[in-house]
């Protein structure tokens, strides 16, 4: 018995030496029950990490592209962000809300094919931007670049469209260091892409008072309406340098101008729309700045009638520069739209006609970015707006 308690104090006394040991080592010895225990691992976003991020945002949008295409590249019940490997994936809430946006997107698909418009290809390319990261959240901010090629339905459709939308995706990592996206927003005013579900922000309507502004009547969106023929040549104005100068800056913001983006409600759609008229012949009318009779725009200064949805459309109809069309299919290149998206008698959006082909006017616009997007695929998206169309 004796020698068997002086084996049970000399192996305790081992035990605690040891550990005396490791203490000092700054390690600390635990005992063999706990030893199997999960420990938490912090997360590491390195450059490895950051083209992960970039990597499952491009697959996400383009996924969302590729729901409007009749027979997009990467086929099959398999998105391609379920295909997207390392250690970021998905939460299961953001791929049921990606689930819903692509079968909304398919709906969109098939609504514009009933009108007469396909897409027969899609590409869209994301790039980060920038990644903040605290504690085990990262919000990554990315730019998506898309395409659409129109399919030859009549044969006289543009050959593409395309739109640069910018989101800001919420990455939240588990105790083993692995990613998921939890939050996926837009960052960008406008959300006018064709390929994004967000309802597009609004302007608020100010009180009703008794006013002199002018007010323009509301166009109809029905198509094959009368003809209204422009001539487009040997007048006062020209609108293929119109159509040519928003082609050229619809993602090349001119630096001579200010670029609204970001500055609230409406961005920076107005302010683009008032250069293209300027590089078609519209001149200047100084004086103050929030006078709606004026108009005029410089890096420097800005009537409110230059950048403002409602004061351009003041200032166009007091200046007799345009007149009200009875129906926005009888839109042509120079022509200018005008969206009140929830009909509160604030417009919200403007954008110009940079092309017309078999009877559709296709739209350039800032806010989101986009390059000739037919008139049929923005009724589509915004049935129960109210459109204004400006003959200029």
């Amino acid at each position: 018995m004796k020698s068997r308690k002086l084996k049970h104090t000399r192996r305790r006394a081992t035990i605690l030496t040891a550990a005396a040991a490791s203490a000092v080592a700054g390690i600390t010895l635990l005992p063999n029950w706990n030893a199997g225990a999960s420990t938490t691992v912090e997360p590491q976003v390195d450059a490895k990490t950051k083209a992960a991020f970039q990597s499952l945002a491009d697959a996400v949008f383009t996924d969302r592209t590729n729901a409007l295409v009749d027979r997009p590249r990467h086929g099959g019940e398999e998105t391609i962000a379920e295909g997207v490997s390392g250690k970021v994936e998905l939460s299961s809430g953001i791929d049921r809300t990606e689930n819903t946006a692509r079968k909304q997107l398919g709906d969109r698909k098939n609504r514009l094919a009933r009108d007469g418009e396909r897409y027969s290809a899609g590409s869209t390319e994301v790039t980060l931007d920038r990644t903040e990261v605290k504690g085990r959240t990262a919000v990554v901010r990315v730019t998506e670049n898309s395409t659409l090629t129109y399919a030859k339905v009549t044969g006289r459709e543009p050959g593409t469209t395309g739109f640069q939308a910018h989101h800001e995706l919420t990455f939240e990592a588990d105790k083993n260091g692995s990613w998921k996206v939890t939050k996926i927003r837009e960052a960008a005013d406008g959300y006018l892409a064709v390929n994004q579900l967000t309802q597009p922000k609004t302007i608020t309507a100010a009180a009703k008072t008794t006013t002199t502004t002018p007010a323009a009547p509301r166009s109809a969106i029905t198509k094959r309406p009368p003809a209204a023929p422009k001539n487009l040549t040997g007048g006062e104005y020209d609108y293929q340098a119109m159509a040519a100068y928003a082609e050229k800056h619809w993602t090349n913001y001119n630096p001579a101008y200010p670029n609204f983006n970001g500055a609230g409600a409406g961005g920076d759609c107005t302010n683009f729309v008032s250069q293209s008229l300027k590089a078609g012949g519209w001149k200047h009318v100084p004086g103050y700045v929030y006078d709606y009779t004026r108009w005029f725009g410089t890096t420097d200064i800005q009537s409110h009638s230059f950048v403002g949805v409602n004061e351009w459309s003041w200032f166009a109809q007091n200046s007799k520069r345009t007149t009200s069309l009875a129906n926005v299919y009888q839109m042509d290149v120079g022509d200018v739209l005008q969206i009140d998206f929830d009909e509160d008698g604030a417009k919200d959006h403007t954008m110009i006609v940079t092309s017309r082909r078999n009877g559709v006017p296709y739209l350039t616009y800032h806010s989101t970015n986009t390059l000739r997007r037919s008139l049929t695929s923005i009724i589509s998206s915004y049935p129960n707006a109210a459109y204004y169309a400006y003959r200029t």
